[in-house]
Parts: structure tokens; C-alpha cells; sequence
């Protein structure tokens, strides 16, 4: 947190003359020795600005604000619940539930609810690791493969090499969306882990990627030293002392508490629906955990505490620091006007136009749940936005409203529009390249269906079976103990289309077959699986 500072500025000269021959966290460091006041005392130079701070009058209004600021966002998209709390000056100030847990069904949403947060379990699971590395457990610069012998990436030099500190601030090279496709298939974490080091990867620490997998391995990687599983590790070293009672990084548990929101997918007239069960079990812990409003409070009262809560130590002051410290930067600023963003150990970190740092991070679920956390350190003050339909910007724009109104007195900017355009942006550029629905006027024809049926092969997804059954051809593939079949329809010559599934699913894909030397089918290429090239099927 920011100290203030009552020192008299120092000599401009002086500063000016440091800042260019030094640079300025130089000039910070040797200002103390070259400052003299008008009587030749030496000053000591103040800490890093200290931005204007919140007036308490400020935070009320932007507090007295946020029923209106929710209830415009859920009649703007129909979203069907939302929760949202706020920590100032470590004390909650504002916890309300909004709308309900299940469209159609009774039971309002309120601060005890409990809420998929997806990738909010990522600053969760820092935090966590943060606790071991405070009790001397691991370092933030070990080797993954130190703590876990089984981990492996593409190029041995990074197998070797990447620290948990590479695989939870996403620079380790590992592509975004690596192993994503794997657990839409139903694969459990083990077989994922062990199949991740077929992916390719960019440049080791000098590229981000923003990978489940990769942060999952970073926090296994940490638990495997100390024996124990990751849902007991989260249970014993934080939940349990933070008195979380909802948290969990167990499915299960989110499914046995009554009092839960269901998650719902937006359909294509803009309604909602809660069509689907996400089980985040196998990237448990970058998006696996589940938590009230009123557990998140506190969880963001631990954070801005400096690792203490209620008096209490839960994590070492230091080991916390280190997670809310820039340690890549994502995307370089756009032009010379802009500003860097950054990313720590699980938590998004950036300045405003007033320098004051704030740190955050989303979570979403495509098939049915958005979340936001955010705080800024030097103003002891933080917001939980927890929504449970899939993401189209209501979770962050909550957030940003009432920094807005606490910054300007009102709303500047129509931040659920906003936002909403950049999700839809985002939902675009996911579109499949190719249009299946738009199938050729005079489609050349396929060839007799048993050609093509038969066991394929692939060292990644494991095999696929292609299967006729009259005029109908199918597929199947994923775990033995429950695979998934998808309905073949032909598109034109040898290629087919079928429906993509899971959270990553995004409309109708294609089934390439090539043809062998002996006329027949000899491997089937699935587009949506072949993203970094590993979509390949040989039949055997």
C-alpha cells in the first residue's frame, strides 16, 4: 500500500539531472543523497507519488449507486443474477444479490449464494501458492519439474527450466486454449498434464499466452511438494483459515450446496437458458473453485490486508506482494499514449490516468457464468462482481461503473454497451473459418459410407471410430469410460461437418477425409481440433 510522504518536494534541478542520467527508479534511490533543503540539510525524498485518494464521500456515492448501476445491466441484457459486494477500509460496505438463481424457478440470489467463478480461481490459487512459498515450502522460482517429475512441455529446455512463476504468469509459451479441447472431451487433469507437451510453443518467457493448462501445472506443481492434493491443499491452507466456509476447488461441492446459481447460456435470440453442467475439475486450479459474494469479501479483505484477515496471518506480507507485482507485460501499449498493462501471478495488474494501481481479474464460462474481482491497494478498497450467464461484459462493467462514479461523480461512459461490443468482438473472431452452414449448391457426392468407417488414430485425442449405420455415418472419440459421438452430415465430396461441443464450441466444424494409396480414406482431419495442428487422425 502506498505510504504518504510530508517531505517538502526536493529541488527540481536535481531531480531533473538524476531522472536523466539515471532513469527514474534510479532517481528514487540516490534522490535522498542529492536533496538539501535552503539550509543545507538533506531532505528525504518522498516515496512514488501518491496519487489523489477516494474521499469517503466519493466511495458512499458510487456505493449509493450500485442498485441502480445492476438493475439497468440485467434490464439492458436480461442477464438472470447477479451479486456484488464491496471492502472499504477493510469493512464490507455493500453485499447484495440481485435477480435469481435459476430463470424460471424459485430462490433469490443473495450474498450467500455460491458461484462458479472460472478464472477468478486464479488469483485464488496464487494466493494459495503464496501461503507455501511464506512457509518455506517452495519458491515462486523453482522448476515445476522439481516439485513434479512428471511435468513436461515440447522443448526439453523449458521442461527443465520453467519455473512456477513462468507457468502462473502465462510465460512459459504454452498457446492459449492448450488443452482446452481435451477436457471439453471429458479428459480428467492427469491425462491433459500428460498430453500438453505434444503442443507447440512460442518463445520461452518472452511471449504471453494466457493457458489454463499451463497456470493448472504451476499450481500442481506447487502441491505435489507438499503431499497433498490440490482440493486439500486449498482446504487447509486457505478456505479453512480464511473463513471460507462455500470455498471449494471441487465440483462436487458446488453442486451440493442448495443455495447455488446455475449457470446459463445466452441463446441466439438473446434469452437465457440454464442448459448445462460446466465441470472444471481438470483445470482445477487456474478455473475449478466455487465461492459465495460474502466468501469472496473476505477473500478481498485478505488481499488488501497483506495476507492478514481479522488479525490473523494467513499468508506471508512478502509472499502475497510478490503475486500482485507486474512480471510480464500481455500486449505492448497500442501508441505512445497508452499504457502498458500487466500481468502478475494470477491477477491482472494496471494504472489509471491518476497512476493509482488496480489489480483484478475476470472469470467466464461460455457455457453459463461470468466474474470480476478488482481493488486498488492505495485506496483500501475493492469490488466482487459474481453473474451467473456467460460473459458479455455485465461482470466487468458493474466494476467499472462504480470506480466511474467514484472517480467523476457519475457515469461517463455506458459501460455495460461498451464492454458488451468488446465481448461480442471477441465472440467473432472465435467464429469458425470456414461456414458449414453454407453448403454448395451442387455438392460433389461422397462415396459409399462404409469407405469411411473404421479406427483412426491420434497420439493427442486418442483414437477415433468412425461408425455407419445405414445412411448415417458418426464419430466418436474421448475418454473409453465416456466417449462422445457426433452425428456425421456430408458437406461436399469427402468432407462432413459435425456440431463442436463444450465450452469452446463454436457452431458447425468440418471432417476432412484424404484418401490412401488404396483409394479409400486413410486419415480424417477434424478442423476445430487441429487449431496448432494436432487434429490428425491416421486410420490404423
Amino acid at each position: 500500500m502506498p505510504l504518504h510522504s510530508t517531505s517538502r518536494p526536493v529541488r527540481r534541478r536535481t531531480i531533473i539531472a538524476v531522472l536523466c542520467g539515471l532513469g527514474l527508479a534510479s532517481a528514487m534511490a540516490v534522490a535522498p543523497t542529492l536533496a538539501e533543503d535552503a539550509s543545507g540539510s538533506l531532505l528525504k525524498a518522498p516515496v512514488s507519488p501518491v496519487p489523489p485518494l477516494f474521499t469517503e464521500a466519493a466511495i458512499d456515492k458510487a456505493t449509493a449507486a450500485l442498485d441502480g448501476i445492476v438493475e439497468k445491466a440485467m434490464a439492458q441484457t436480461g442477464l438472470p443474477g447477479v451479486a456484488v459486494g464491496v471492502v472499504y477500509k477493510d469493512k464490507v460496505i455493500y453485499a447484495k444479490g440481485f435477480g435469481v438463481r435459476e430463470l424460471g424457478k424459485p430462490g433469490a440470489i443473495d450474498p450467500d449464494t455460491v458461484f462458479m467463478l472460472a478464472s477468478v480461481s486464479k488469483p485464488i490459487a496464487s494466493t494459495i501458492v503464496a501461503k507455501l512459498v511464506g512457509d518455506g515450502v517452495v519458491k515462486w522460482d523453482d522448476a515445476a519439474r522439481m516439485h513434479n517429475p512428471a511435468f513436461a512441455l515440447r522443448d526439453p529446455y523449458v521442461t527443465k527450466h520453467a519455473t512456477i512463476a513462468d507457468l502462473m504468469s502465462h510465460r512459459s509459451g504454452l498457446h492459449t486454449g492448450a488443452g482446452d479441447l481435451l477436457e471439453d472431451l471429458g479428459f480428467d487433469r492427469d491425462y491433459i498434464l500428460s498430453h500438453i507437451d505434444q503442443q507447440p510453443l512460442d518463445p520461452f518467457r518472452s511471449t504471453y499466452h494466457y493457458s489454463n493448462f499451463g497456470y493448472t501445472a504451476g499450481g500442481i506443481a506447487a502441491a505435489k511438494a507438499t503431499g497433498k492434493t490440490w482440493e486439500e491443499l486449498a482446504n487447509e491452507t486457505l478456505f479453512e483459515p480464511a473463513g471460507m466456509t462455500t470455498a471449494s476447488y471441487r465440483h462436487a461441492d458446488y453442486l451440493s450446496h442448495k443455495n447455488r446459481a446455475h449457470i446459463h447460456a445466452r441463446l441466439q435470440d438473446g434469452s437465457w437458458a440454464a442448459r448445462y453442467d460446466r465441470d472444471p475439475d481438470a483445470e482445477t486450479p487456474a478455473g475449478g473453485a466455487s465461492a459465495s459474494l460474502n466468501d469472496m469479501l473476505r477473500f478481498m479483505r485478505l488481499q488488501l490486508g497483506n495476507g492478514t484477515l481479522d488479525g490473523k496471518e494467513i499468508v506471508d506480507e512478502g509472499a502475497l506482494a510478490a503475486s500482485h507485482v507486474p512480471q510480464v507485460i500481455p500486449h505492448p501499449p497500442r501508441s505512445q499514449a497508452s499504457r502498458a498493462s500487466f500481468y502478475g501471478y494470477g491477477w491482472n495488474v494496471n494504472y489509471d490516468d491518476e497512476g493509482r494501481v488496480r489489480l483484478g481479474h475476470s472469470g467466464a464460462f461460455n457455457l453459463g457464468t461470468s466474474t470480476n474481482v478488482a481493488f486498488m491497494p492505495g485506496e483500501d478498497l475493492a469490488i466482487v462482481t459474481l453473474t451467473n450467464g456467460r460473459p458479455i461484459g455485465v461482470a466487468e462493467a458493474v466494476g467499472a461503473a462504480f470506480l466511474d462514479v467514484a472517480q467523476n461523480g457519475k457515469q461517463t461512459v455506458d459501460w455495460v454497451g461498451f464492454l458488451g461490443h468488446v465481448f461480442e468482438s471477441m465472440d467473432a473472431a472465435d467464429a469458425p473459418k470456414v461456414d458449414y452452414t453454407d453448403t454448395p449448391a451442387k455438392p460433389k457426392p461422397a462415396r459409399a459410407l462404409t469407405d469411411y468407417v473404421g479406427e483412426y488414430g491420434n497420439s493427442y485425442y486418442g483414437p477415433l471410430v468412425v461408425s455407419g449405420d445405414g445412411d448415417e455415418l458418426s464419430i466418436t472419440m474421448g475418454p473409453h469410460a465416456a466417449p462422445t459421438s457426433f452425428a456425421l452430415t456430408h458437406f461436399n465430396g469427402d468432407t462432413f461437418s459435425f456440431e463442436t461441443i463444450g465450452e469452446n464450441a463454436n457452431g458447425l466444424s468440418g471432417a476432412i477425409f484424404t484418401l490412401g494409396e488404396s483409394g479409400k480414406p486413410s486419415k480424417v482431419v477434424l478442423d476445430y481440433y487441429d487449431r496448432t495442428g494436432l487434429g490428425t487422425f491416421v486410420r490404423e
